[in-house]
């Protein structure tokens, strides 16, 4: 079963894009930063980075939740790196995904299931590591390393 989901973007000015979600959302402005842009809102790296961060996030909970287990807070950082291409164009070349929970991995009865499986539920993240190399690490709430590697 295939399904759609969709966005509209309205050009204010320049670089600077209303971005209306539907369904009684806010409308989102989206920008470049200088010096093409004006900076009012967050680019589209930016926005590519806060939906693979938000999906891997999500899924991490689920799977969390799949256990019944209580990860505490949750806190994700997603970095890209950018470089140019062949053709001298700006890309992104690689995403980083840092996941930290608060609780001690000790504490959670089936981690090792979990960081091998939740990525598998983010639909962005596995769509876009088809083309841009994305690398996860997950550590607990006592800082330790519990996943480290590509998605």
């Amino acid at each position: 079963m295939s399904e759609s989901t969709s966005v509209t973007l309205r050009q204010a000015q320049g670089f600077h894009f209303e971005t209306s979600f539907g369904a009684g959302l806010s409308d989102y402005a989206t920008d470049e930063p200088a010096p093409l842009g004006t900076s009012l809102g967050p680019s589209p790296t930016q926005m590519l980075l806060a939906a693979v961060g938000s999906c891997m996030s999500s899924s991490f909970h689920f799977a969390m939740s799949k256990f019944h287990e209580e990860p505490g807070q949750i806190t994700t950082t997603a970095t890209a790196t950018l470089g140019r291409d062949e053709n001298k164009r700006l890309r992104v070349q690689g995403i980083d995904i840092a996941i930290g929970f608060a609780a001690p991995g000790g504490s959670i009865g089936h981690l090792e299931r979990i960081a091998g499986q939740f990525e598998q539920f983010c639909t962005v993240g596995a769509s876009v590591a088809r083309g841009i190399p994305i690398h996860v690490t997950v550590t607990d709430g006592d800082g330790i390393i519990v996943k480290d590697g590509p998605v």
